[in-house]
């Protein structure tokens, strides 16, 4: 009786690639919550439209939070809080860049009034041609 020769097997096996990607899956899926970035405020509910800017002229957004304090939002992963007198002076320097950058104020409800118009005319004196409110839309049924 002959002797058959056995010749390897030249098929790639998948399963330890299967399951790395399973593991991949399970990172992205517990760390995308944590790389969302921004200030948490609650803000004041209204009926509008949301407005289309071009994806390339990122808007200038500061917000009052709570206690009273601003923090400037623009492609910065910090969450310093400053003073009016810098939030002035750097969305000044950043409209001498690039002038037709909007200009949007999230103020928390809990905030006062004064505190946002006070914000609101010294991003005006800063440069800023019209300065917007960012609001959350309400719930259906409220």
């Amino acid at each position: 009786m002959a002797k058959k020769k056995h010749r390897p097997i030249a098929e790639m096996n998948v399963v330890p690639y299967i399951d790395v990607m399973l593991v991949l899956l399970v990172i992205f899926m517990v760390t995308a919550p944590i790389l969302t970035q921004g200030v948490k405020v609650d803000l004041p509910k209204a009926a509008t439209q949301p407005l289309k800017t071009p994806k390339e002229k990122e808007p200038i957004i500061v917000t009052v939070k709570k206690d009273g304090s601003y923090i400037i939002e623009r492609g910065r992963s910090e969450d310093k809080a400053a003073n009016l007198e810098y939030v002035e002076r750097y969305v000044a320097k950043i409209l001498k860049q690039a002038p037709q950058s909007d200009v949007f104020v999230r103020g928390d409800q809990a905030v006062a009034y004064g505190k946002i118009i006070e914000l609101m005319s010294a991003l005006q004196a800063s440069g800023a041609e019209s300065v917007g409110l960012v609001t959350e839309a309400p719930e259906p049924g409220k």
